[in-house]
């Protein structure tokens, strides 16, 4: 709502991972040459560590690694480290794409395969690495596992390379007596830290300069207060910064200074503990909220300023907020079971066969066919989808979820799951100004997608069969010619262009690797299922 007024072609601060936003200070580029030197540019072999607060960049930074391995590397990607000693060799194995049938749950045969395997690719000249996010969630046996993984070698050269990504307790856990022998075996050591406050403020300044800004909204204060409230950490600058421009459109400034930021960074963080003077203009800036679903409804072809406080315009058609308070606060505690209910049977699941408690969860096979996937976006990410999604708001005291149902140019339908009338299905649905959805989503979400329980978790440049199969044929759906029935499916340079022109349609990482995020963006067109209503006001 605030792009025009501030001049933007796009949001500047949305947490996707949008590699054209991508801010490198010189800690992050030493961490990223750190990562590539332990790869292949000078490491011999063992662990890689990288440890760093929540939000600072690590998982910005393996995706950057990703994208600049030599060809000859593949890579076994663990997210969920909270596994036992043989589920953890097993997830690398599958990782690698090694048939396991026959050894699953042996940890003999499962090192057996993985070290002939290692042996075959160190033959042909290819090197293997395996990185473990999320690490410090490690158990101490897994991780003398993994230890004894490095143990597969040569004469000359260690067989695998492991990078462990962890928040700080990583390097806590890392300290204990009992893992001294793998801590010898770190190679390579980098801690991540927050940026300062100049790094700050070049970071803002490049996120909305790709954005399109014709100049720089935040004042020399306001950049001191969103260095202070974020504590320097870039998600937390993100969220800050995006409320801080909400708020300043609704309430009618063009610079943004620190009482706006430390507004949005109460809304985000809590209120700063610290003594501080009251700011006269918060009551202004909250009575304003009200307004920004008024220019929600004006389509106009050229930036214009908002209207001031007292214009004569009506709002558009929705619920304002006190209302969505008062509708959040009457939902029975069990209401977003409800909403899950509603998410699941829109894709014809049959809630008998499977507990909405269970399907809670977002496993990624959440029922035969279908995948679930935890993620974070924008409105333009979900038009892009266009499929209902499970929205996680943030109402006052509450946290309710919702299914998305429909998304028009001015307002949102949302389905909470539970009828405020007996017997009215319907009247669980509601509608609201997507200025007022903008308040009151962080951007949070759950989508399901179909998905062929055939399908290997990634797909990449060389593969072929079933998975190459599926992506060919999704592609088309792209844009792209169909293959001859005469020839194999197979993932080649093409293909992987392709793929990376999806992801970015998507604002994903372009690697051109499908993975669970892509996967789902690729699925987005596939006949069937359910789809977006967009026939609102």
């Amino acid at each position: 709502m605030y792009l025009a007024f501030y001049g933007l072609r796009e949001p500047p601060f949305s947490i996707t991972p949008d590699p054209r936003f991508v801010f490198l200070s010189e800690r992050h580029r030493d961490a990223l040459a750190h990562l590539l030197y332990g790869v292949g540019k000078g490491g011999s072999g063992g662990f890689v560590q990288l440890t760093g607060e929540v939000g600072t960049g690590k998982t910005t930074l393996s995706r950057l690694l990703l994208e600049q391995l030599p060809e000859n590397t593949r890579v076994a990607l663990v997210l969920n480290p909270k596994l036992s000693s043989v589920e953890l060799i097993e997830s690398i194995c599958e990782e690698l794409k090694l048939d396991v049938t026959g050894v699953r749950g042996s940890l003999k045969g499962l090192v057996d395969v993985l070290n002939h395997f290692l042996l075959d690719a160190y033959a042909a000249g290819q090197r293997i690495v395996v990185i473990i996010d999320e690490a410090q969630n490690l158990s101490i046996d897994a991780l003398e596992q993994i230890r004894l993984l490095t143990n597969l070698e040569t004469p000359t050269q260690k067989l695998l390379q492991i990078i462990l990504l962890g928040q700080p307790e990583l390097r806590e856990l890392l300290e204990k007596p009992e893992l001294r022998q793998l801590a010898q075996r770190v190679t390579a050591r980098y801690h991540l830290t927050p940026l300062d406050e100049d790094e700050t403020e070049s970071f803002v300044r490049h996120r909305l300069a790709v954005a399109g800004s014709p100049r720089f909204p935040f004042t020399r204060l306001g950049v001191r207060a969103l260095h202070a409230r974020s504590g320097g950490v870039p998600r937390l600058i993100n969220i800050i910064a995006e409320r801080a421009l909400m708020a300043g459109y609704v309430a009618d400034e063009p610079q943004i200074g620190e009482r706006l930021v430390q507004h949005a960074a109460d809304e985000v963080v809590g209120r700063n503990r610290r003594k501080r003077r009251r700011w006269v203009a918060a009551a202004a800036v909250v009575a304003a909220l009200a307004f920004t679903a008024l220019w929600a409804a004006r389509r106009t072809p050229e930036p214009v300023a908002p209207p001031r406080a007292g214009s004569e315009v009506p709002l558009p058609a929705g619920l304002r907020h006190d209302e969505l308070s008062a509708r959040a606060a009457a939902l029975p505690d069990d209401a977003a079971l409800a909403a899950w209910t509603q998410l699941l049977a829109l894709w014809q699941v049959d809630a008998q066969r499977l507990t909405v408690r269970e399907a809670a969860r977002c496993p990624g096979d959440i029922y035969p066919g279908l995948s679930c996937l935890r993620l974070s976006g924008n409105l333009a990410k979900l038009r892009a989808l266009s499929r209902p999604v499970l929205l996680q708001l943030h109402v006052g005291e509450r946290h309710p979820l919702a299914v998305l149902r429909g998304l028009g140019d001015t307002t949102a339908r949302l389905d909470f799951g539970v009828p405020t009338q007996r017997d009215d299905p319907a009247s669980a649905l509601i509608e609201v100004p997507l200025a007022l959805l903008d308040q009151v989503w962080l951007g949070e979400f759950y989508a399901i997608w179909k998905s062929p329980e055939d399908l290997p978790e990634t797909i990449r440049r060389g593969d072929a069969g079933p998975g190459a199969a599926w992506l060919r044929e999704r592609l088309v759906r792209f844009g792209a010619p169909a293959a001859p029935p005469d020839t194999g499916a197979l993932v080649d340079a093409d293909t992987e262009t392709r793929v990376r022109d999806v992801q970015s349609r998507f604002g994903l990482v372009p690697d051109g690797i499908v993975g669970p995020e892509t996967e789902l963006a690729l699925a987005s067109r596939d006949p069937g299922g359910p789809v977006l209503a967009r026939d609102l006001p």
